[in-house]
């Protein structure tokens, strides 16, 4: 059976996820921000710290 498959056979079990991220030090759901908030969440780039490149990777290997 293929991901397509079972994705359909499951499609009534399916239930909408809800983000959630940090705003000025409280969490709030990405469905309550405006036009503008939304264009800046999704602007955001995102990282892997241990890929990030900075100074102090090379230090604690030191």
């Amino acid at each position: 059976m293929t991901d397509t498959e079972l994705l359909k056979k499951h499609e009534q079990e399916r239930q909408p996820v809800e983000c959630w991220t940090r705003v000025m030090g409280y969490f709030r759901p990405y469905s309550q921000f405006n036009k503008g908030k939304k264009s800046e969440f999704n602007e955001r780039k995102w990282f892997v710290e241990e890929n990030c490149g900075c100074a102090c990777k090379n230090e604690k290997a030191a």
